[in-house]
């Protein structure tokens, strides 16, 4: 990822913060002669291994997983993101751009063979985007829908063995001109635009 210095973001903590909010991502591998990429949502721990690990699972008929074991993949994960409008700055001459915020990690793709630990990583899927829920939905190991549809599946493992962060937040303009931008976008009627405002103008506090 094309990172220039003003926009890296090297913060461990961050980096996985933003992996853990916005965890739906695009899981992209070469295969044959072509790029191949799925759209996912997946886990992180922070602790496992030196570096950290991905989980997540696909359907078994995609072709992706296949030959893939042992592999690089990447996984794009993507924050709030907003167009700037160069009239916003309240300075000349300005060009409109888009801010965001964007972390790749890079590791080793592996499968998860074991129907135990398959098992595991769906329940602990269920329970991080079920337990926001009222009533948060459940399922037993021995479900016979369930123990059917896993068949249907292929569970994987990532090993992290790096990660770059880009937080694009105009930090190559000035103070004034930043907080003249970020006013305006806590004002659009998008909440993409309102967060990216707030983290400009947090980023100011620093």
């Amino acid at each position: 990822m094309y990172t220039p210095a003003a926009f890296r973001q090297d913060d461990q903590d961050e980096l996985f913060a933003l992996i853990e909010r916005h965890s739906f991502a695009v899981l992209v591998s070469q295969r044959s002669d072509e790029l191949v990429a799925s759209h996912l949502p997946l886990l992180v721990d922070r602790t496992a291994g030196p570096s950290g690990h991905l989980r997540g699972h696909m359907a078994r008929a995609n072709p992706q997983w296949r030959e893939l074991a042992g592999h690089e993949v990447l996984a794009i994960f993507s924050g709030p993101h907003a167009y700037v409008s160069p009239t916003w700055y309240g300075a000349s001459p300005m060009v409109p751009t888009w801010n965001y915020l964007a972390v790749h990690a890079y590791g080793q793709f592996e499968l998860i063979e074991d129907e135990c630990a398959l098992l595991t990583l769906l329940k602990d899927t269920a329970t991080k985007y079920e337990s926001p829920q009222p009533q948060p939905w459940s399922f037993a190991n021995d479900d016979p829908y369930v123990q059917k549809l896993l068949k249907g599946i292929v569970g994987f493992r990532i090993e992290i063995s790096r990660l770059e962060g880009k937080w694009k937040l105009g930090q190559n303009h000035s103070a004034k001109v930043r907080a003249s931008a970020a006013e305006q976008l806590v004002l659009q009627d998008n909440p993409n635009a309102q967060a990216i405002g707030r983290l400009m103008l947090a980023h100011q506090r620093l």
